[in-house]
């Protein structure tokens, strides 16, 4: 038998704080200590983009995506952002949309609050041309949906979400619950993401727009300068232990169990987060004095803040939007190229450019020796 959602048990009545109280200190020093160095960074939405577009590849790999950064960033380099001739093709275009959607988000929490309006907008960005463009972008699904081995009916499904006649009462409380005081922000956080994705609302991309909430739920409530905090490498690397502490939630009411869960989560990824923080202001730093010496260039910040921004690309594309004169513009990516910092990854073929990367920055990123 299904597991049904939890009607009238959100939010929950009762959690375990004996069990909790372990994990809501050091969680909330964790992300203050992020914080730290979130807040240290001049530039973060530079110096960070990386991060940002790895959340995007492993959000998408839990959905059941099979690409890599490596594969996304020269997919985008190589400028066939339509192309869904294949499915590796296509997922790395869902990859991009979901980056696009994390950073739609994050220009709207200039302008609104955490919302089903924002919730709406950016789940139109996510689907936007892909394959789950005609699954009603931004609208709540109208229709039954059940979770569980594609292919299966209802009767064989894992959950059932409530019914589409019972989804926007679901997201008013959602939404009212949000806003709500409440002792601990990382507490309800998890409550949060669990709820939503127990609704699932749309009829497809709600674990990535769940995942999504996350860094714009911190952000909202100032626990971060930036909504750039990530969680998908812990839920990817404990998927069977994600789904079923959100089952549980439904069946067993085990709130507690499912919070305690999304505390250690928050612990283990703020402490790998301001790592690979650190290491990229380091390398930035490093790199800068490295750039200006090589090239002699005025521009020589401007290429490097560029290059930050996108590790895997083409020439034209730098020349063309880096704002940089193009002579000059060719001279600093041929001196570096010279010099080791930027690599081949693609060779020239035809009236096809090279296609180049940074390979230290990405395997910061990737946590390992990846290029």
């Amino acid at each position: 038998m299904p597991v049904a959602y939890h009607a009238g048990r959100f939010p929950p009545a009762a959690l375990d704080l004996g069990a909790l109280f372990p994990l809501v200190g050091p969680a909330n020093a964790a992300i203050a200590r992020y914080e730290g160095v979130l807040s240290g960074i001049p530039n973060p939405d530079i110096l960070l983009s990386p991060l940002t577009a790895r959340e995007a590849v492993l959000s998408s790999k839990i959905e059941g995506t099979q690409v890599t950064l490596g594969e996304v960033l020269e997919f985008e380099a190589q400028g066939h952002l339509f192309d869904e001739s294949t499915p590796k093709k296509a997922d790395a275009r869902e990859v991009l949309n979901y980056r696009a959607a994390l950073r739609e988000a994050d220009r709207l929490m200039g302008e609104l609050p955490l919302s089903q309006r924002l919730i709406k907008a950016t789940h139109r960005v996510l689907m936007d041309g892909v394959r789950g463009r005609h699954k009603d972008p931004g609208e709540y699904r109208r229709i039954p949906n059940w979770i569980g081995p594609e292919g299966c009916t209802i009767e064989q499904a894992r959950f059932v979400p409530p019914g589409a006649d019972r989804i926007e009462s679901a997201m008013a409380g959602w939404e009212a619950y949000i806003h709500a005081d409440a002792p601990d922000r990382l507490v309800q956080l998890a409550i949060v993401h669990a709820e939503f994705e127990s609704i699932h609302p749309f009829l497809d991309g709600n674990g990535r727009i769940g995942r999504l909430i996350i860094p714009l739920f911190l952000y909202a409530h100032g626990l971060l300068s930036r909504p750039n905090f990530y969680l998908s490498e812990y839920l990817e690397a404990n998927r069977d232990e994600y789904y079923d502490r959100m089952l549980a939630v439904s069946r067993d009411d085990d709130w507690s169990g499912w919070v305690a869960f999304f505390l250690r989560g928050i612990i283990a990824q703020a402490e790998a987060n301001t790592q690979k923080a650190q290491a990229i202001l380091a390398l930035h730093q490093d790199k800068r004095d490295r750039v200006v010496e090589i090239t002699h260039s005025q521009y020589a910040v401007r290429a490097l803040d560029w290059i930050f921004q996108r590790p895997i690309f083409q020439t034209p594309d730098f020349i063309a939007s880096a704002q940089i004169p193009p002579a000059t513009a060719r001279k600093i990516i041929r001196d570096l190229r010279d010099n080791g910092l930027l690599r081949e990854l693609v060779p020239p073929s035809g009236r096809a450019p090279a296609t180049l990367l940074f390979p230290e920055l990405l395997n910061i990123a990737e946590g390992r020796a990846a290029f």
